[in-house]
């Protein structure tokens, strides 16, 4: 039996707004425990609540969760000087 794991950019779309997981919680209607299990991949969303997410970020609910895991940001620079 192998567990499906569900990669997501939940921490860093909401550290981007500066809002704690509460303030997202209460947003979404959910319990701000259920934001810190699904930001650790604890635990995988409903469709429902996966387009809650996408709706509130306003992006692409691809832009939140992947099946494969996200590029490192910055990755492609990482050794590039700045211009």
């Amino acid at each position: 039996m192998s567990s499906e794991v569900t990669f997501n950019r939940i921490a860093m779309l909401r550290a981007e707004r500066g809002i704690t997981r509460r303030q997202l919680a209460d947003a979404l209607g959910v319990h701000y425990q259920t934001v810190g299990y699904l930001e650790r991949g604890e635990f995988s969303p409903s469709l429902h609540l996966a387009l809650r997410l996408s709706r509130y970020f306003e992006v692409p609910v691809e832009v939140i969760f992947s099946l494969d895991p996200f590029p490192r940001l910055g990755a492609t620079a990482v050794g590039e000087r700045p211009a």
